[in-house]
């Protein structure tokens, strides 16, 4: 247990420690700039950035994701310090961090994630482009107005007035900043945001530009404990939400994409959440920002190499260090220079990456939306308007319709409709149905996930129409039978249960739904195949055409499949495999004929000739199956086959696997004997393939790989079959070992192997 501890803490000096130091040299510019975007006092911004680290790191759901003041609620923090005053907005974000501890208690984090992800980064988006266009003021010497728009108006006449010095330290700022990243890998060790402050602050000094520094003292002597917010309650309550809610989806969205940069433990979204509640608690009691997992820091820890929450425990208690030690080197920044900071993080909230995302799912109007609302108009109502957009798609696409329809080559026209048939859908349904012509024979192929009783009743009086007109309609239904339910009167929603889909390829015939009667002059047997012909044709035959065209130039299966004759046995069911993959040999009983055994056999030899020596495929599958009627007949000493000399002949091919299984089990049968033989005879295949050079050579060189398979039917389970002994080459001659093994088994089942009639067995 010792030893446990102490390599627990040799890991985290190893890696936790230096990502601590890299996301504590990111963090602290970065808080001080959110907080001068936010109104807040910059010391505000070092609290929430300790108590984010020490606190939430301690509590939250994640190990490697990194909590602080977050630059997507600076919008919402400098608007409640408008209205509320500091002190009150410092008692808001307590009592949300209180709202975020509930709903982690009541296992509420999922729930955010309901929201769309174009919303959080249009809303995103927009809160940088507000940051970048207020900063840009201050930036080119000036200051910043209260709206977006206003900003935007002024900006012009900004320009025109550029104060030298401060405008300088601004581009350069930003110039260190965009060129930081192409630099060579071992000068990027150094944050750049810290780079940019440190070169800002440098060239300012010696070239001793005029320009504005800034002060911590004022921000200290600000520090207070919260109050409560004096103004409507009903206004109070709403800030709060927004501020739980936004902090909370924020956080929750980017521990989840963390949680892909990284492969150690998953986060716990509900753990997360709390630790985030008690985090804004402590924040707001002590005079910080709100806190919130941040992406930024959160992906320089992963990069860093960081492994466990220590290491956001440590980058918290490293800002606690410079706040008390260093504090005093804040002043050498000149203000201008955090102003062009927060110009490049705003531009790069922007996220081009984002866009590309939403864009492939249709969520652009979304994001757009959200992005021009929160500029023009707020951040609440920007949210609201994505939210309610967002809906609005989703509820259109849940309603969407497709009809498709196109003529057979038998003349029969086939109609698929996919979607969900809804009310909704009815007007487009009804006429693209009454287009079909009259008395035309119609397969309808419903691809839909649900049906309403207005679409039902839609789609079911047409069909009546139809077939009274002359007409016929064959459904079929590729999901579950909402139509056969409604029309029959049954449930209104479908049961689970894969033996009630209909017509899927994978069932018997016996298990299918037929809609079409027999036609009166066939044979059971022959429609059943020319039916299952007319599907393949309708609906397998354009899926796998493709395919097919490119088999059709010449196969490279790799694997020689031989399995039993039985009608029970589906090669491609139970390997999952798909054409032109398995080169398949079939026989009573998966037998091998040994070399030069009698009565000789050519037919599987040939096989094993082509598949190794011109197809060169890699493994050779003996796959046996449980009840096989084959081995049935074996132990009974040939009285099943007792009227098929044909099948009598074939099986002295198996008097090898029977003479192994009297060796292993002894010569009195017990309950499970005909299953144990089935087995056996799969390994003993396995040695007679063996017995042929070429198959020995290739596997011997590791060319060829054998390998045996045991289906059991009724569990419906492939099972691997071990081999009888060690591979080993072949020796010994052919013939001699099946005179013994006929004679061994005669003698053990006392029936002589010349006639085949039964014995004691």
């Amino acid at each position: 247990m010792f030893r446990d501890t102490k390599s627990s803490w040799l890991r985290t000096l190893r890696h936790d420690v230096p990502a601590s130091l890299v996301v504590f040299l990111v963090a602290v510019p970065l808080s001080l700039g959110i907080a001068m975007a936010s109104g807040a006092p910059l010391v505000a911004g070092l609290i929430a950035a300790v108590v984010g680290g020490i606190v939430a790191g301690a509590l939250g759901g994640s190990a490697v994701q990194v909590s602080g003041p977050a630059a997507g609620l600076s919008l919402v923090v400098v608007d409640l310090v408008h209205t509320y005053g500091w002190r009150a907005t410092c008692m808001i974000t307590l009592l949300a961090g209180v709202v975020q501890l509930v709903l982690g208690v009541f296992k509420a984090a999922r729930a955010a994630l309901v929201v769309s992800p174009a919303v959080i980064h249009g809303m995103l988006a927009a809160v940088g482009v507000i940051i970048a266009l207020a900063q840009l003021h201050i930036v080119l010497g000036g200051s910043s107005q209260r709206s977006a728009v206003a900003n935007l108006v002024e900006l012009p006449g900004q320009i025109a007035n550029l104060h030298g010095h401060k405008a300088a330290v601004g581009v350069l700022t930003i110039l260190v900043l965009a060129l930081w990243t192409r630099l060579p890998r071992r000068i990027q060790v150094v944050p750049a945001p810290l780079a940019a402050l440190f070169a800002a602050a440098v060239t300012a000094w010696a070239f001793g530009w005029d320009v504005t520094r800034v002060d911590l003292s004022d921000s200290v002597a600000e520090w207070a404990f919260p109050v409560l917010p004096q103004g409507d309650w009903h206004l109070v309550v709403g800030a709060v939400l927004l501020v739980a809610l936004l902090a909370g989806c924020e956080s929750l969205l980017c521990c989840v994409a963390v949680d892909g940069m990284h492969t150690g433990r998953r986060a716990d979204l509900d753990q997360e959440l709390t630790g985030q509640g008690v985090a804004n608690m402590v924040t707001g009691a002590l005079g910080g920002l709100p806190v919130a997992g941040v992406i930024v820091r959160s992906s320089a820890n992963v990069q860093a190499g960081g492994r466990t929450r220590w290491s956001a425990i440590l980058h918290g208690v490293w800002v606690l260090v410079f706040a008390f030690g260093f504090g005093w080197t804040i002043t050498l920044i000149p203000l201008e220079a955090l102003a062009a900071l927060l110009v490049f993080i705003g531009v790069q909230m922007v996220n081009l990456g984002h866009v590309k995302k939403v864009h492939g799912h249709g969520e652009v109007p979304v994001y757009v939306v959200t992005m021009v609302t929160v500029i023009l108009l707020g951040l609440a109502e920007g949210v609201l308007a994505g939210l309610a957009l967002a809906a609005l798609l989703a509820l259109r696409r849940l309603t969407m319709l497709t009809v498709l329809k196109r003529e057979d080559r038998d003349g029969r026209l086939r109609v698929t409709i996919s979607g969900s048939l809804t009310f909704l859908g009815v007007p487009r349904l009804t006429h693209e149905l009454r287009a079909i012509p009259a008395g035309s024979h119609v397969d309808l192929d419903l691809n839909i996930d649900f049906m309403d009783n207005a679409a039902f009743e839609a789609l079911h009086s047409w069909r009546l129409d139809h077939e009274r007109m002359g007409g016929t309609v064959d459904i079929d239904e590729l999901h579950d039978e909402w139509y056969t339910l409604a029309a029959s009167g049954g449930r209104t929603l479908p049961k689970k249960s894969p033996l009630k889909a209909p017509d899927r390829s994978w069932l018997p015939w016996a298990h299918r739904r037929r809609t079409t009667a027999t036609p009166p002059d066939s044979t059971g047997a022959e429609c059943q195949l020319t039916a299952g012909a007319r599907e393949f044709h309708r609906r397998t035959a354009p899926l796998v055409r493709p395919i097919f065209t490119e088999l059709a130039r010449k196969q490279q299966p790799s694997h020689l499949f031989i399995t039993c004759a039985d009608s029970r046995i589906v090669p491609s069911l139970i390997t999952a495999s798909g054409p032109g993959d398995l080169f398949t040999v079939r026989n009573i009983g998966n037998l091998v004929p040994r070399r030069g055994a009698e009565p000789h056999d050519d037919s599987v030899v040939a096989a094993i000739e082509y598949a190794t020596q011109v197809l060169n495929v890699r493994t050779i599958t003996v796959c046996g199956h449980s009840g096989c009627g084959a081995m049935a007949g074996l132990l009974s000493a040939g009285v099943q086959a007792g009227s098929l000399p044909g099948l009598r002949r074939w099986l002295r091919h198996g008097y090898h696997s029977l003479a192994t299984f009297i060796e292993r089990e002894g010569d009195r049968l017990h309950s499970g004997a005909l299953d144990v033989l089935c087995r056996v005879n799969v390994q003993q295949q396995l040695e007679n393939l063996r017995t042929y050079r070429k198959v020995d050579e290739q596997v011997r060189a590791g060319k060829l790989e054998l390998v045996g398979l045991y289906f059991d039917i009724s569990s419906a389970r492939v099972h691997m079959v071990p081999p009888l002994r060690p591979a080993t080459p072949y020796v010994g001659g052919p013939a001699r070992e099946i005179v013994t093994a006929e004679h061994a088994t005669s003698r053990v089942l006392g029936n002589s192997p010349q006639t085949g009639h039964a014995g004691r067995g």
